[in-house]
Formats: C-alpha cells, structure tokens, sequence
C-alpha cells in the first residue's frame, strides 16, 4: 500500500541570531513576507506578530503566526537568548532547503539545528 503523504514540516532552531533583527517586528513582518514568496505559499490573513513572555527574560519575545493556503508558519524569538524557533508546515511541497538556508541569513544565526519531517 502507498504511504499517503498530508504535508511537509520544516523545524528550525536558530541561535546567536542578529539581536537587532529578532527584536524588530518589522524585520520578522519582512522575513514572513519574503520567505512566502521565495517558497511561493499564499498569505492567508493578516501576520500576527504579538510580543509577550515579560514576566520571565528568556520567554520575551515576539511570536510569529502566518497562515498560509495551505497551512501556517509559526515562530518564537527570545530576545535574551538570541535565539529562533521556526516551524513551517504545508500540504503542498516547497523547497525546504531554500527556506532553511534564506531563514538562516536573514536571521543571521551562526548556529542552527534543523529536521524537515514528512507527515
């Protein structure tokens, strides 16, 4: 029996990323629009960038929630850690190995861990 495929999840840990550019919810707005088109997924709705985790140093930090067509792209950045938590998850196939290297740049982490997992 063929195994049925439902999508394709790319998981990201970045560290020792850009302080400036994990801190700014412009540039995580401009990653999330970049990356859709680079991997050309549809913006469903508006980016929800909400900034919170105040009561702990390592949880503050903007999260990032991007529903796609055909799925999202969710994030979680602390900015005492310097550190990214990316996962993106769709039912159509992209080039992981694009997103993973342009959200390695753009974050400008010297270290990263990845695992892309089809579901």
């Amino acid at each position: 029996m063929k195994k049925k495929i439902f999508g394709y999840e790319l998981v990201l840990d970045l560290s020792e990323c850009d302080n400036k550019t994990i801190t700014s919810r412009k540039k995580i707005k401009e990653y999330v629009d970049t990356l859709c088109k680079l991997i050309k997924m549809k913006q469903y709705g508006k980016t929800l960038l909400p900034y919170f985790g105040e009561k702990a140093p390592h949880t503050k930090g903007y999260s990032l929630v991007q529903l796609i067509e055909t799925s999202s792209i969710t994030g979680h950045f602390s900015d005492f850690w310097n550190t990214a938590y990316i996962n993106i998850f769709s039912c159509k196939k992209y080039n992981h190995t694009l997103a993973k290297e342009f959200t390695r740049k753009f974050f400008r982490a010297k270290k990263m861990k990845s695992k892309f997992l089809i579901r």
